[in-house]
C-alpha cells in the first residue's frame, strides 16, 4: 500500500486533500501516480482518440513520437483538467513491452487563474512553501521564463521546481500570458502542478 501523507487542502489548493510521500509514484494528483495504467481512468478508444487529436504536439522534437500528451476532462474535486504522458502506444515502435499498459510516466494538474496572476502566485507559494518543509534534501530551483508558446516574448512562466536524487521532479508553476496571445488561442492560464519521471524530462528537456 502506498504511503500516503494527507495535507488539507485549506493550507493549500481549494480546500481538498492532497498527497504526498517520499517516493515519486507515491505522489498522486486526484489519486493518480506515475506507474498507474491510463486504462485505468479511459478506455483504450479514449486513449487511441487523443493520441491522434494532439499528434502533432510535439513534432520539433527529435523523437516526436515516443511520447504522447493525453488530457483528460472531469469533475475533478481540485483541478480543471489532468493530463499525463505515456509511451505512444498507438504504433509500439517505441513500446519494448508489447504488455504495456499505457503506464504513465508523467502528470500534470491544472487550475485557472484567468487574470489573477497574484492568486495564482499566492496559492503556488503556498504549495512550495509545504512542499520545501517535507523534503528539505530535494534540490529546489526557481526560475522565471519566458514562455515558450507565446513568440512575442510577452508571456511568462513562474516556476517552483523539486528535483529529487533519482531525477524525477515535482514543479509548482504559474502562466501569466500576453492577454492578447491567450484569447487568439482561446487558452485558459493559471497554476500547474506536475509530476514527472526522469525519463519524461530528458526527452522534454533534450
Amino acid at each position: 500500500m502506498k504511503k500516503l501523507l494527507v495535507l488539507l487542502f485549506s493550507l493549500f489548493l481549494l480546500y481538498s486533500p492532497s498527497v504526498f510521500a517520499d517516493d515519486i509514484s507515491d505522489f498522486t494528483i486526484e489519486g493518480i501516480s506515475i506507474g498507474d495504467s491510463l486504462l485505468d481512468y479511459m478506455t483504450k478508444e479514449e486513449i487511441l482518440e487523443e493520441i491522434e487529436k494532439r499528434k502533432d504536439l510535439y513534432q520539433n522534437f527529435k523523437e516526436p513520437n515516443k511520447y504522447q500528451e493525453i488530457y483528460l476532462f472531469k469533475d475533478f474535486p481540485t483541478y480543471d483538467f489532468v493530463s499525463f504522458f505515456i509511451k505512444n502506444n498507438s504504433t509500439n515502435e517505441y513500446v519494448g513491452n508489447k504488455n504495456e499498459k499505457y503506464t504513465i510516466l508523467s502528470i500534470y494538474g491544472s487550475i485557472d487563474y484567468i487574470n489573477d496572476f497574484n492568486s495564482c502566485i499566492q496559492k503556488r507559494d503556498e504549495i512550495a512553501g509545504i512542499i520545501s518543509e517535507m523534503f528539505p534534501n530535494a534540490q529546489k530551483t526557481e526560475n522565471i521564463f519566458k514562455h515558450q508558446a507565446d513568440p512575442s516574448g510577452d508571456s511568462t512562466l513562474d516556476d517552483i521546481s523539486f528535483r529529487f536524487d533519482s531525477g524525477e521532479e515535482v514543479e509548482a508553476e504559474c502562466e501569466d500570458f500576453d492577454e492578447t496571445f491567450r484569447i487568439k488561442k482561446n487558452w485558459g492560464e493559471g497554476l500547474n502542478i506536475s509530476i514527472s519521471s526522469a525519463e519524461i524530462l530528458s526527452w522534454l528537456r533534450n
